[in-house]
């Protein structure tokens, strides 16, 4: 069976109003709190936050203020990576950010899926997840939107305002809603 924790990671149906869950998810808000708050002036500070928090951080990674992460330890981030102000990840599912990802303001990494078709399922509660991947060297435009189950190959460009619904493969630039590929770079 496994607790909602684990289903949730597994990306199984799981109900997210859990004893742990919660726990999990207020020291989540805690941390974010605590990074969020803390001088702008101090990387190395902010730095150090993050990598109590996330499961990974690489090397020289800078995440911008006001940042959201909602549970910290289905992140994995790459290192010399940046993301600019107000980026949000729902991790409940898995997150893995490449090397040298580079993600303007604004840009969201959403993980939680929702019962469709089964209208009381998600009127109790239930939800699963998809994992996202970062290849290296992505850059994300301001906006970017990348949806649950979305791999993005390495030395992708997503412009300004793009939702990701689907995989896109590596070198190539990307855009729109849904996201497609218009060029090979």
């Amino acid at each position: 069976m496994g607790t909602n924790r684990e289903k949730m990671i597994n990306g199984e149906p799981y109900l997210p109003a859990d004893p742990e869950l919660d726990a999990d998810r207020r020291r989540g808000w805690r941390e974010m709190a605590r990074f969020n708050a803390h001088d702008p002036e101090d990387l190395d500070g902010m730095y150090s936050i993050l990598k109590g928090f996330v499961a990974e951080i690489g090397e020289n990674s800078t995440f911008m203020q006001r940042l959201q992460i909602e549970y910290g330890y289905n992140t994995r981030i790459g290192a010399n990576s940046f993301m600019n102000y107000d980026g949000i990840i729902l991790d409940c599912g898995p997150v893995t950010i490449g090397d040298h990802v580079m993600m303007g303001p604004r840009v969201q990494l959403l993980t939680a899926l929702h019962p469709v078709e089964d209208h009381d399922a998600r009127i109790e509660g239930w939800e699963t997840t998809a994992p996202i991947v970062i290849g290296d060297k992505v850059w994300f435009g301001g906006g970017v939107i990348v949806c649950p189950g979305v791999t993005i190959g390495n030395n992708t460009v997503v412009g300004a305002g793009s939702v990701v619904t689907r995989d896109l493969p590596a070198h190539v630039l990307a855009v729109g809603n849904p996201a497609r590929v218009v060029r090979k770079i």
